[in-house]
């Protein structure tokens, strides 16, 4: 018996006129629906005006172990599986990673319905360098974590996407601008292709600025990319040593790592930080 395909399919950030033709034939067609918010789903199929033709099953972070192997069965048994998630491309900081990642190992057919991405979208609106650029995702949500998440861009040229929650933005921005540096360009999108989208462009102090008086919605964070002379300068990097000494690191060890993130001489920043002491 031939097997299933898992059908990855990404859904309108929020115009649900962004739909494409071919998840509109999945959402009607597919064997089995496995959706991040079932609700969600079957709101986006009555609006296209299409009904699920399968059986929908949740499929969010705190499920993925369990329904997996279901979802594996399914497949084995010849059924063609559609994964969506609330909004842009499944497995993209959102469910789906560990699917296909076992239907890669078991040789189970994969592929992809393209569509909308929040990723990609506040890249082009964004004003930055498109022409290389890295994803990472949500920052953590400790403050020391986030500023040593944060540092591993002091050097990083290309242009980082990265998502935040809206209630944790104004932190975010705060320790971006005390580790990056307050000149540093980057863009807020907020409501990305909904009725109240806003694209806020300006250096990270602006922007921390701004979101300090509080923002809603669903958040994208552009971060322009590093200028290559700036990010070699040690002294910059100095705050990040001292906060590591600070949580109990001894200070040879704070240097050493610091300086291997960003790429800079272990001496040359041991020496900025005893003159930043002095």
């Amino acid at each position: 018996m031939d097997t299933g395909t898992l059908l990855l399919a990404a859904t309108p950030l929020g115009d649900a006129r962004d739909a494409s033709a071919r998840l509109v034939d999945a959402l009607g067609s597919a064997d089995v629906i496995a959706a991040e918010d079932t609700r969600r789903v079957r709101a986006l199929a009555s609006t296209l005006g299409v009904t699920p033709g399968g059986k929908v099953v949740s499929y969010y972070e705190a499920v993925e172990s369990s329904r997996t192997p279901m979802l594996l069965d399914a497949l084995r048994e010849g059924r063609t599986v559609l994964l969506v998630t609330d909004a842009g491309m499944p497995s993209v900081s959102d469910p789906g990673y560990r699917l296909v990642s076992a239907c890669v190992a078991e040789q189970l057919p994969v592929t992809c319905l393209p569509g909308p991405s929040a990723v990609t979208t506040a890249l082009a609106v964004s004003g930055l360098p498109s022409d290389r650029f890295c994803f990472e995702g949500f920052p953590p949500r400790k403050q020391g974590e986030r500023r040593r998440w944060f540092g591993r861009l002091v050097a990083e040229e290309r242009t980082c996407v990265l998502f935040e929650a809206p209630h944790r933005l104004a932190d975010t921005l705060a320790d971006a601008v005390s580790v990056l540096g307050g000149e540093r360009r980057a863009a807020v999108c907020r409501e990305l292709t909904k009725t109240y989208e806003e694209i806020r462009r300006g250096s990270l102090a602006e922007l921390a600025a701004w979101a300090a008086e509080g923002v809603r919605g669903e958040i994208t964070v552009v971060l322009g990319g590093a200028d290559p002379a700036a990010a070699a300068d040690p002294a910059e990097l100095v705050p990040q040593v001292e906060e590591r000494a600070a949580e109990g690191v001894r200070l040879k060890d704070a240097v050493a790592e610091v300086a291997e993130l960003a790429g800079v001489r272990k001496k040359e920043l041991y020496d900025a930080v005893l003159a930043a002491r002095r």
